[in-house]
């Protein structure tokens, strides 16, 4: 059995990031409202990922996935047979798991992820 569970450091990298998009988005709308204090936009941005991030962490970084010789287990009772995973892939710190069925899991925040999705794909075979 493997288990994956969240990175801090991934955590705060990626809603680094939020903040920057969330930032220039705020500044834009203003922007194009023709605000003249399109500054404020920074500001709010900042503060909504920074809360964000805050009030989440606790929640997301206890999140625990675990790969057995038969299924990936994940939260809130997630469990997908491995011979039913069609595809892994990884998005920034994400690695994506997509059923034959369509169904999309999400394993978030890993710190490899490119290692975490080859884990998951050599226990496929």
């Amino acid at each position: 059995m493997t288990t994956f569970t969240p990175d801090r450091a991934s955590y705060i990298r990626s809603h680094a990031w939020m903040a920057a998009l969330a930032m220039a988005v705020g500044m834009a709308i203003l922007w194009v409202m023709g605000n003249p204090h399109v500054w404020t936009g920074a500001i709010g941005g900042l503060a909504a990922i920074i809360l964000r991030g805050w009030y989440l962490a606790s929640e997301e970084l206890a999140v625990t996935w675990t790969l057995s010789d038969t299924h990936l287990t994940g939260p809130a009772e997630r469990n997908v047979a491995l011979d039913q995973i069609e595809r892994v892939s990884t998005m920034g710190s994400y690695v994506q798991v997509v059923t034959k069925g369509g169904d999309k899991h999400l394993i978030k925040y890993q710190a490899e992820p490119a290692a975490t999705a080859r884990t998951i794909e050599r226990g496929l075979q």
